[in-house]
């Protein structure tokens, strides 16, 4: 079903080790009961700059959480529409309630630029710092199974969303 304007706003709150990594507000686009998908703006203070590339005040994300899936594809634009690529988090799978969509971060990351030359795993380091392989040896092993995946993906059929 697709989210009417009377339903449309919505608060994203991305979790690390039980804490708020940061919450925002966010305008629901799409809940078809798997995928949900919301558009923000640039939610951080200032400008990102992760050399590979920037996420500035004014850029537009228009991001897909899965209850199924143990990541989301964030669309990254300018704030002209420009495409700068899509930064994909892994996570648990989404829950919305109550106007807030909740999603916990594993630290795994993966970014792949606009023309699809560049697909770069990330923060794998932080992964197995985070301690989750002992803590939870399941779900440490669906994060990585789902950072496979989007690599998978993003190299031979594309990521796992229609394009905007």
């Amino acid at each position: 079903m697709s989210a009417s304007s009377a339903e449309s706003a919505v608060t994203v709150t991305l979790t690390k080790g039980g804490r708020t990594k940061i919450s925002y507000p966010a305008e629901l686009a799409h809940d078809d009961g798997t995928r949900v998908t919301v558009r923000a703006a640039w939610a951080a203070p200032g400008v990102r700059d992760f050399g590979f590339v920037r996420f500035e005040p004014g850029d537009v994300f228009t991001e897909h959480y899965w209850r199924d899936r143990w990541y989301a594809v964030k669309e990254v634009r300018t704030a002209s529409g420009g495409l700068k690529g899509w930064y994909c988090d892994v996570t648990r799978p989404a829950v919305l309630r109550d106007g807030e969509l909740l999603v916990e971060d594993l630290d795994l990351d993966l970014w792949v630029s606009a023309d699809g030359s560049s697909v770069l795993r990330l923060d794998e380091d932080e992964f197995e710092e985070s301690g989750l392989a002992d803590r939870d040896p399941a779900s440490a092993a669906a994060a990585r199974r789902a950072l496979d995946e989007l690599e998978h993906l993003a190299r031979t059929e594309g990521l796992p969303v229609p394009p905007a």
